[in-house]
């Protein structure tokens, strides 16, 4: 390779979704996923129909996880709640990168506008997610906007210092100074040389992203502070379930092993393009 010639390797940069932990987590999301997307014609009833009779009842030929306290049926309102929890954050996890992306970069033109940048991050992430969640929710109201904002707010400043550091580290590559050194121009180079190597981390961190995502949604909707009833989410469904848990178990168990195999499964695409880029 020549000092001119750059590491971009666009033919294996997803193939670690192909095999091993990243194949397997992406059918995970994709089961999960295609459940959500088609909750209309999977789901047996309406997640809002309070049914005639079907108060708590254990699960059943009619009821595949039972129904709840006001007789909705449990699975019904899973498949929904998958739906709107895959929503939310498929939305708000690349507006945060794109956002946090575009301030790392900026910052990293001038000494001013990266210390802005950096104090700016720190003051967001002095925050936990859920105090963070708490505190925005009391401003502008709990839902699902609320949700989303928090989600963007959160991945501001990891997805803004990945791309600061990343693009500090590019700059200083071979390949760039002799771009320069034969005349090109500064966004020239930018665009052509250094933004396509510095988004090469960003498949990792949305993945991770997305698991923290869903993970926020259903701790604020557990608390009461996320989508607000009766549209089904799969934290409020969990919040719901705790008082009755000596009467049907599988209310709680249902949202909670799909909450778990969503965080594994992005968890999973991550470690499976973490690898490939290691390789």
């Amino acid at each position: 390779m020549t000092v001119l010639d750059e590491p971009v390797g666009t033919r294996t940069r997803w193939s670690g979704l192909t095999s091993g932990q990243g194949l397997v987590g992406v059918i995970i999301v994709g089961v999960i996923a295609l459940a959500g997307i088609f909750a209309p014609l999977l789901a047996p009833y309406d997640p809002l129909e309070q049914i005639s009779g079907a108060n708590l009842l254990a699960p059943n030929a009619d009821h595949w996880l039972g129904t709840d306290q006001v007789n909705r049926d449990v699975l019904s309102r899973v498949l929904y709640g998958i739906r709107i929890d895959l929503e939310i954050a498929f939305v708000a996890v690349p507006i945060g990168a794109i956002i946090g992306g575009l301030v790392g970069l900026v910052s990293t033109l001038h000494p001013a506008a990266d210390t802005a940048a950096q104090r700016i991050f720190d003051v967001v992430l002095a925050f936990p997610a859920l105090i963070l969640a708490i505190t925005l929710a009391a401003i502008i109201g709990p839902g699902a906007f609320t949700v989303g904002v928090v989600i963007v707010l959160a991945e501001l400043p990891i997805f803004g210092r990945l791309i600061r550091t990343s693009v500090l580290k590019v700059r200083e590559q071979p390949y760039v100074e002799a771009a320069e050194v034969i005349g090109a121009g500064k966004l020239f180079v930018l665009r052509t040389h250094v933004l396509p190597n510095s988004l090469e981390p960003i498949g990792v961190q949305v993945a991770l992203s997305l698991s923290l995502a869903v993970f926020v949604e259903s701790a604020m909707s557990f608390i009461g502070i996320g989508v607000r009833p009766p549209e089904p989410s799969l934290g409020s469904i969990i919040s719901d379930s705790i008082p009755n848990l000596d009467i049907n178990a599988a209310f709680a168990v249902g949202p909670l092993v799909v909450v778990a195999l969503l965080v594994l499964g992005f968890l999973l695409i991550a470690q499976g393009i973490g690898r490939e880029r290691r390789s």
